[in-house]
């Protein structure tokens, strides 16, 4: 895990490794440490996307600049007491025009994240993806979960599991990069990604499995980088060294996964949730495969994962320069 210096002109990354189970905290405390990023917040005229703004700028993790309609913005802030004097503020008529500027403040350069508000999550990934005016690259976009899992050894990533549906083998081939790069980006040199299905041997009638070995050997031959890859791989195999012991795989992955790469967003986002509701998990998650982090957060988000998902983003944009 990375360690930044709060120096700009410093560009060493310290390794340090977190306690179990305060890994998001971990996350927190390290970006703490260095510059905060400037934050592109589109249309936070709600309380809990305004707080979430404010709460993160006061944890040294993000200078926030207000984008959407200026007297609904402050009308939240002195309803909830927040004090936003000090942030910048870009007036805008409604939500899509506070997503397209908020855009165009990044593509100027003013901006080195973006962070969702008051806004539907399609109606900012339009803004994102237009072809000139938003901050598309040429990789797909897709969201990773970071889970602190109490009964796994390490940060457990997820994806995708609020972008796209049902991926084909190219888009999986993006989710998969994107992964291992944010991954990269935390501090973990070789990320070990499980290609799940519902079983760990490719079936012609199943197409996760037929994925899964195809997006292997796009690895073998480079077209994915930086990590090491096997499947198909069901949820137990990829999870545990001894599922796989008495199933007789022999994998680098299996009971070691930093990355779970899901069939699609339903199997995806039922992982999640099940860890969140059933296994007393902490999760935080961004956006990735635009040209800044996407700081995606539900209305539903408590404090910590609101603030542990813009950590993430600073890992991302700290990482970024360092290189």
């Amino acid at each position: 895990m990375l360690l930044f210096d709060k120096d700009p002109e410093v560009s060493m990354l310290i390794q340090e490794k977190p306690p179990l189970h305060d890994q998001l905290e971990f996350f927190i405390e390290q970006a703490e440490k260095a510059r905060a990023i400037r934050t592109a917040v589109a249309h936070p005229v709600d309380s809990n996307s305004l707080i979430g703004a404010v709460e993160a700028a006061e944890h040294d993790l993000i200078v926030p600049i207000l984008v959407g309609p200026e007297n609904k913005i402050r009308a939240v802030a002195e309803e909830q007491n927040l004090d936003i004097s000090q942030f910048e503020m870009i007036n805008t008529e409604h939500s899509h025009a506070a997503a397209e500027l908020a855009c165009e403040v990044i593509k100027r350069g003013d901006a080195e994240a973006l962070m969702k508000g008051h806004l539907g999550t399609s109606e900012l990934l339009r803004a994102v993806v237009h072809k000139t005016k938003g901050i598309r690259t040429e990789r797909r976009l897709s969201h990773v979960f970071v889970f602190d899992v109490p009964n796994y050894h390490k940060p457990l990533v997820i994806t995708d599991a609020a972008i796209n549906i049902v991926p084909d083998l190219y888009c999986k081939k993006d989710i998969t990069q994107n992964a291992i790069d944010f991954c990269r980006a935390l501090g973990v040199e070789t990320p070990k990604v499980a290609i799940l299905s519902a079983v760990e041997k490719v079936k012609p009638n199943i197409q996760s499995t037929i994925d899964a070995a195809a997006l292997c050997k796009m690895a073998d031959r480079e077209q994915i980088i930086g990590g090491i890859i096997d499947g198909p791989l069901a949820f137990d195999n990829a999870i545990s060294q001894q599922a796989a012991i008495d199933k007789h795989i022999v994998s680098e992955v299996s009971g070691d996964a930093d990355i779970l790469l899901a069939p699609d967003l339903e199997a995806a986002n039922m992982i999640a949730k099940q860890l969140i509701y059933l296994a007393d998990a902490k999760s935080a998650g961004i956006a990735l495969g635009a040209k800044v982090p996407i700081i995606l957060t539900s209305r539903a988000e408590k404090t910590l994962g609101r603030l542990a998902s813009c950590a993430l983003a600073s890992h991302m944009v700290h990482h970024s320069q360092a290189k």
